[in-house]
């Protein structure tokens, strides 16, 4: 079975996959939050290759809500904000390597999308209407911001400055894999587990974006 959260706000549910970072959908209800994560399986399935980590098919055939948590308004406007009991646990140094290895795929495959897509995009009310160098732009500035949440203190790269982008992420990554072992979460700071699975579903997020709106654009 594949444990999922559930975070359930007034307007907006989202499903994640508790132990595969970044494979969070949303829907109205929960029974959409769900098909949309069954849905998104073989996109995340990609990220999953990437990192050299198996995803067996019938992850997405095989749900259980091991958890509900009580939504906010960050919920409804579309981001999931509330920490899993299960990400408070200790973390091993196999779950740690696992655990950055899929958030380096999210990033990976963030950075081929980007780099595939039309500088315009087809506009419409997801993602503000940005095209793709402001989606990059935003991505990362959210990045620099997500890692304060970790206790770093690193300048939000340029997207375009590869060399600073790598120190950037190499520096998150570190981080991830040094948090082997119960370690007490410092107040207003993120445990590893909800960092990961923020950072990567936001990467992922506007990278299937850009996938969509890329084919939209595309057709007649």
């Amino acid at each position: 079975m594949t444990p999922i959260c559930l975070e359930v706000g007034k307007q907006k549910v989202f499903a994640s996959a508790l132990e595969w970072p970044g494979w969070s959908r949303a829907g109205r209800d929960e029974a959409k939050a769900l098909a949309a994560l069954a849905t998104a399986a073989p996109r995340y399935a990609v990220v999953a290759h990437e990192a050299g980590v198996r995803f067996p098919a019938r992850l997405a055939e095989e749900f259980d809500v091991v958890e509900r948590l009580a939504g906010s308004a960050s919920t409804d406007f579309g981001v999931p904000g509330a920490i899993a009991a299960y990400e408070l646990e200790p973390l091993s140094t196999a779950a740690a390597d696992r655990l950055s290895r899929l958030v380096a795929a999210s990033w990976t495959v963030f950075d081929r999308v980007v780099a595939a897509a039309p500088a315009e995009l087809r506009k419409g009310p997801r993602g503000g209407g940005r095209d793709r160098d402001k989606i990059a732009e935003h991505v990362a500035g959210a990045d620099g911001m997500y890692v304060t949440k970790l206790g770093l203190r690193l300048r939000a790269p340029a997207p375009t400055d590869t060399a600073a982008l790598t120190a950037f992420r190499k520096a998150v990554l570190e981080a991830l894999h040094s948090a082997v072992g119960a370690h007490p979460v410092p107040e207003r700071q993120w445990p590893p587990r909800y960092a990961a699975r923020r950072i990567a579903w936001h990467a992922l997020d506007h990278a299937w974006e850009i996938e969509d709106r890329t084919e939209s654009s595309a057709s007649p």
